[in-house]
């Protein structure tokens, strides 16, 4: 199996920086993925981390089954293909494709076979006897590809492979490159700063900015459902329009008014019900997004859509089977600064148009992107994290629509209006609130549903599709945020507890009937208590640091309320109280000045002790904040 494993992978230089922070994905047996982004963003970084030619700060990196950290680059089973070929200038191309196998003390009759069957496949045998400054660029890269090829790795491991091709060499390339992949039926991972590179190549693709993955997908998801603005920028050309806008809900219709001109679209509110009550308000900044082949300039099309709106050409780019008409949405635009209500439009074909030529388009209002005008993350999501709702507390009731739902006694909160923050996974499929399933969509292995209960329409998500439209279903209300005038009133209950700590080593002499025996424990000192360690946590701490450095650091050991106990030894903590949810009960209690959260079934008060459990506990370097568990 060539599966990889990247767990909480960082790399950070010996003055600070911080080129790599906490990569974390799994990659299947024969699966392409592309890394993807601008210069500096950490992927040709990745990928010599996966080769063992950078060393790993921290973090956990398996090919198959095995922990690669410490091991060379030959003992990997990977094979690697570099922007500059490296090909060895004196040999020949046979000779350079054999040379990593005959230093491997391959036979001769295995090379030869490899050899001759790689050269078939890239199609360069006619010329195994020629040497590198004989042959062309593409020449040169296949053979380069069939150096690599002829190890038979586990993992192909490819760094912009093919950017110092000419465009149409690069584009042979690009497709001979895919169908090798199929043929050698083996894990490739490609790096490229190019997105066409990596929208036709990839079975996935992994978009990277400053270090930071900023979303994992296929590439048609990532057309199609950016996570942010800097994907929504990074994938498609020309690139996404953007407009700085506001949104106002006016009954059944959401008016969009661009910024710095008078341009705007009233767009029904069904298309936007993902996006949050509080960014509809007419006051919050929003970006919106629309590719330039989301809108059209056909007669036809403009003339039966219900929402046009018109701008002023500026110039045209012919391509031949399209034309790309570039304009600006203020109408009185001079032509020569740049604005933030430029327009890029796709149209098929050639199109006659005159600078100067105020014209009239129609949008694809179902591929309308929007983002927070500060975060740049999507508003628009595909899963939404939480539903908006008004809603009324009246005697320890909490009503919306026509629910009335009764708040358990951890929820005091005073009577009045209020707007509730329901996340969507914690509406269960197991109460006995009556709900209707409107709508079901699968979304990377989960369901988002769109339910009805009370006249409210809510987003929730489940493992599996529901058989039935009739449903029952309840609120994990230890979940939910309810907030007035902007302010929390109730807030969730927190889903990590933390505490800091270090790593200690520690001699533990055992008495046998012959002699005394000295063995060495690793502990986690957590609050000033040791506590076992696991081989895992052990592995990971000094793949992470070497050395002593290891002992002589600070670190923030986290764990879940259901992942501690309250037993005879541990943690020494007091308890403060009893947050009784229903159907479940957490000990609130302290250990110095932190506060921590434990699920327990019994009422408890006074002295305890906290007992986390070692297989749940996540460890993050405080300094600088790198995760190793």
């Amino acid at each position: 199996m060539a599966n990889l494993s990247l767990k909480h992978i960082y790399k950070v230089y010996p003055n600070g920086t911080k080129a790599v922070n906490d990569f974390n994905m799994e990659i299947a047996d024969k699966e392409f993925i592309v890394f993807v982004g601008p210069s500096g963003c950490g992927k040709s970084t990745t990928l010599r981390m996966i080769a063992g030619l950078e060393e790993i700060s921290a973090g956990e990196l398996k090919i198959g089954d095995v922990v690669v950290n410490d091991l060379e680059p030959k003992e990997r089973d990977i094979a690697m293909v570099f922007q500059n070929y490296a090909l060895y200038p004196h040999m020949t191309i046979y000779d350079n494709m054999a040379f990593g196998l005959q230093m491997q003390k391959t036979p001769k009759e295995e090379i030869e076979r490899r050899v001759k069957e790689a050269a078939e496949i890239l199609g360069i045998t006619e010329y195994l006897k020629r040497k590198p400054k004989e042959m062309s660029g593409g020449q040169r890269q296949r053979v380069a590809l069939g150096r690599a090829i002829v190890r038979e790795p586990k993992v192909m491991l490819l760094d912009e492979p093919l950017s110092n091709l000419d465009a149409k060499l690069r584009t042979q390339m690009r497709s001979e490159i895919v169908k090798l992949h199929h043929r050698l039926n083996t894990t490739f991972v490609y790096v490229t700063h190019d997105q066409v590179e990596a929208m036709t190549m990839g079975t996935r693709i992994v978009v990277m900015k400053l270090g930071y993955i900023q979303q994992i997908d296929t590439p048609k998801n990532l057309y199609l459902y950016p996570a942010n603005k800097f994907v929504a920028g990074f994938i498609g050309t020309p690139q996404m329009n953007f407009f700085d806008c506001t949104l106002k809900r006016e009954g059944n219709n959401v008016h969009i008014a661009f910024k710095e001109c008078d341009a705007g679209l009233d767009v029904p509110y069904d298309a936007l019900l993902k996006v949050m009550p509080q960014y509809l308000d007419g006051q919050k900044k929003v970006c919106v997004g629309l590719r330039a082949e989301d809108v059209t300039l056909e007669p036809e099309a403009v003339a039966s859509s219900a929402v046009t709106f018109k701008f002023k050409v500026s110039h045209v780019e012919e391509l031949g089977t399209e034309t790309l008409v570039y304009g600006d949405l203020d109408l009185n635009y001079s032509g020569i600064a740049e604005t933030g209500t430029r327009i890029v439009v796709k149209a098929a074909g050639f199109k006659d148009f005159r600078s100067g030529e105020i014209v009239e388009a129609a949008p694809n209002l179902n591929a309308l992107h929007l983002f927070d005008a500060e975060t740049e993350e999507s508003i628009l999501p595909r899963i939404p994290k939480e539903n908006f709702l008004s809603c009324t507390v009246k005697e320890g009731k909490l009503s919306f629509g026509s629910l009335c739902v009764s708040l358990p006694p951890a929820i005091p909160c005073a009577d009045g209006a209020a707007e509730l923050l329901l996340p969507s996974d914690a509406i269960t499929f197991d109460g006995a609130i009556p709900a209707r399933l409107c709508a079901s969509e699968e979304v990377d292995g989960k369901f988002l549903l769109t339910v009805e209960a009370g006249g409210v329409k809510l987003f929730a998500v489940a493992e599996e599709a529901p058989a039935a439209q009739e449903l029952k279903i309840g609120l994990d209300l230890k979940k939910i945020r309810i907030k007035r005038e902007g302010q929390d009133v109730v807030s969730p209950l927190p889903e990590i507890n933390a505490l800091d700590g270090a790593f200690v080593m520690e001699k533990v002499r055992e008495k046998t009937a012959a002699k005394r025996k000295k063995e060495v424990r690793y502990c986690m000192e957590i609050a000033g208590v040791r506590l076992g360690s696991t081989q895992e946590i052990n592995d990971k701490m000094f793949a992470a640091f070497s050395g002593r450095k290891v002992f002589n650091t600070q670190f923030r050991y986290e764990f879940s309320p259901y992942g501690v106990k309250i037993g005879e030894e541990g943690i020494p903590a007091k308890a403060v109280e009893i947050l009784d949810y229903g159907r479940e009960k957490f000990l609130k209690c302290k250990v110095g000045e932190s506060e921590l959260y434990v699920l327990c079934e019994r009422e408890i008060s006074g002295e305890i002790f906290l007992l986390p459990d070692p297989e749940q506990i996540g460890i993050v370097e405080k300094e600088r904040d790198i995760r190793i568990v």
